[in-house]
């Protein structure tokens, strides 16, 4: 009952959690299509807002352009009539006065080499070094005659402002004018450049130089000066226009970008954190809302679980007691098959275990696994039948005992078709010995006359008959063994089947498909009184699955303990230098070996008090010596 509460309990918590995954795939789903939208808007909000910046900036220099565009016409007009070089200077100081006060006051004066000379639109007077035609404002000018160029930013060494000039060559293939610009103002823009309250502008020049900065401490540094700066500006250069991401002091950042002016970069620089912050929370909403939504529907669900469990407890107790009785029906017969031929200890059961292997590599149901599982248990049923001492002959059988042990397919089909409901079963029992040729018995079936079930405990039968030690030799080595069922594959079993047993050696290259402990169990015997160990010797010494060891004292047995694998202890109950309780909690604290006391006492407390301290089994004295053997047997094989 508390096996199928547990299965319940669990189909319960199945269909919970697959309610749950479909309410977390749901909403996982949801937050993840919500997650990309508002990710999508704000990288689109992010490079919007840049845009619009960066269109600012672009109408701010072109402004410049404009100015001088203008300066530049008037004064070609004025050379190509003529106009004395004092009337243009006037012209450019007045002109320059004007756009200051009028236009920009960012606009720093107009100059240029005009006609020959050099001329200040603001009075500067050059060095008597001073050579115009080697300045970057003219050799930009010279490299583009005929329209505005915008020159390289420089930072004045007097105001520490980052300047630019915008330059024009005139017709005659000489002549430049000049326009100074200060970029206060583009300083004013950048520190703007922001989304949604969060982040940083800067603006950077191709070669690296800031322009402009939201920290005024940054302007006119050449980037990059350290390894952040020097991903964030290689990533800068090579998108353009966009964005990316990247780490900035260990945290992650969005980055924006513009190209202006050809070779200007507008960046804004974004925390990760900060950025996404509103959609993390809205998202840790939808999640806490999804977890409320299922406990909620987990507690109306568990109500009606309860109630379903109650009503259904007394059913499912009546299918439990069948389904236990059948099962200790199963176990008690092929413990009784084992226990009356000791030659094959466990044959039974690793029969069953390769069957079962066998069914599941065949792809058989569940229900059909079950049911070759329990075949392969009761397969030998039948030897109840045939006389003790036929079975556990040491020595070669004659043609009348080999007879005798050919009836227990049959008698093992009579006794299971009448105790359990499945027929295969009792199918599998008398025909597990038929062969594919034809020449097994009892019937001399062939082929696929012979029922699957059948075939199949014929290969796992066989295999473990070789697999598994005797008194007389070990478990065959694994390749005799793979050597025999190819051998035998087609004559004495089903080739499909084989090649499965086949797949299975080839899969254990361990060789862990055999019986793993020694048909020969050694039996210590710690008792102070040596006669008694004789007398046990004597009761096993024709039983060749046995070996008696002898101790005269709990502290020899222990020696014993430490340098050989024991199968089973008689301990004696009363001896000189322990008591015989104390010495099994000392064994039991170093081997889990079972213990069987033996003891002259008879009285109900002593054997109570063996029953409760854990020991297998309590043997008085004298010995009866068939009631020893089945004991030590009952034990050792039932471990």
């Amino acid at each position: 009952m508390e096996q199928l509460r547990k299965k319940g309990r669990k189909q319960f918590l199945l269909t919970m959690l697959l309610v749950f995954l479909f309410l977390a795939f749901m909403s996982i789903f949801n937050m993840v299509t919500y997650y990309r939208a508002s990710v999508a808007s704000v990288e689109a909000l992010g490079e919007s807002s840049l845009a619009y910046e960066s269109a600012k900036i672009e109408s701010y220099v072109q402004k410049g352009r404009d100015v001088l565009c203008v300066t530049a016409d008037t004064v070609e007009f004025m050379l190509d009539y003529g106009v004395p070089t004092e009337e243009i200077l006037s012209y450019l100081v007045e002109e320059s006065a004007k756009q200051q006060a009028e236009m920009d006051e960012n606009f720093n004066g107009i100059y240029g080499w005009i006609g020959g000379e050099y001329l200040d639109g603001v009075g500067w007077e050059p060095p008597a070094d001073f050579v115009p035609k080697e300045r970057d404002w003219y050799i930009a000018a010279a490299k583009e005659p005929g329209q505005p160029v915008i020159v390289q930013p420089y930072v004045d060494a007097q105001t520490h402002t980052v300047m630019i000039s915008v330059a024009y060559m005139l017709s005659d293939g000489d002549s430049v004018v000049s326009l100074d610009i200060a970029l206060n103002k583009i300083q004013n823009i950048t520190e703007n450049i922001r989304i949604g309250g969060v982040g940083y502008g800067f603006i950077m020049d191709d070669a690296g130089l800031i322009i402009a900065h939201y920290d005024g401490g940054e302007k006119g540094k050449a980037y990059p000066t350290d390894e952040n700066q020097t991903v964030m500006v290689k990533k800068i250069r090579e998108t353009g226009s966009g964005s990316f991401q990247t780490m900035i002091d260990g945290e992650k950042c969005s980055v924006f970008t513009s190209t202006v002016m050809d070779d200007w970069h507008v960046v804004m620089v974004v925390n990760n954190t900060r950025l996404f912050e509103e959609i993390r929370n809205n998202i840790i909403m939808q999640a806490a809302a999804t977890v409320i939504i299922f406990l909620i529907i987990f507690g109306f669900c568990y109500l009606a679980y309860r109630r379903l469990v109650s009503l259904g407890e007394k059913e499912q107790e009546n299918d439990l007691r069948i389904q236990k009785l059948n099962s200790n029906i199963v176990k008690a017969l092929a413990f009784t098959i084992d226990a009356k031929d000791r030659y094959t200890s466990g044959h039974s059961q690793r029969v069953a275990n390769y069957a079962l292997e066998i069914a599941k590599r065949m792809g058989k149901s569940e229900e059909e696994q079950n049911m070759i599982y329990y075949a392969g248990l009761l397969h030998d049923v039948g030897k109840i039948r045939v006389p003790e001492e036929v079975l556990n002959k040491p020595g070669k059988l004659s043609t009348s005992e080999f007879n005798q042990i050919k009836v227990h397919t049959v008698s093992g089909y009579h006794i299971l078709k009448d105790i359990y409901d499945e027929p295969q079963i009792a199918i599998g029992a008398k025909y597990h010995h038929e062969r594919y040729d034809g020449t097994g018995y009892p019937d001399g079936l062939s082929g696929e006359n012979i029922p699957e079930v059948a075939r199949i405990l014929g290969v796992a039968d066989s295999y473990d008959a070789m697999a598994s030690n005797r008194s007389y030799r070990s478990a065959l080595p694994q390749e005799t063994v793979r050597e025999e069922i190819e051998k035998c594959r087609g004559t004495q079993f089903d080739p499909k089947i084989a090649d499965i047993m086949l797949q299975m050696i080839a899969d254990d290259p361990e060789y862990q498909m055999r019986q793993q402990e020694s048909v020969r169990k050694n039996i210590l015997v710690i008792d102070d009184d040596k006669i008694n160990i004789t007398v046990v010797e004597q009761i096993l010494k024709d039983d060749p699955l046995y070996r008696v060891i002898g101790a005269l004292s709990f502290a020899e047995g222990m020696k014993i303990l430490e340098k050989e694998q024991v199968d089973l202890v008689l301990l004696d109950l009363l001896m000189p230098d322990i008591d015989g309780f104390d010495a099994f909690r000392k064994l039991r604290e170093k081997w889990p070996v079972p213990i069987v006391f033996i003891t002259a006492d008879k009285s109900i407390e002593t054997i109570q008090k063996a029953v409760e301290i854990g020991a297998d089994d309590y043997v008085t004295k004298p010995f009866l010596p068939i009631a020893l053997k089945e004991r030590i047997h009952g034990v050792i094989y039932s471990i």
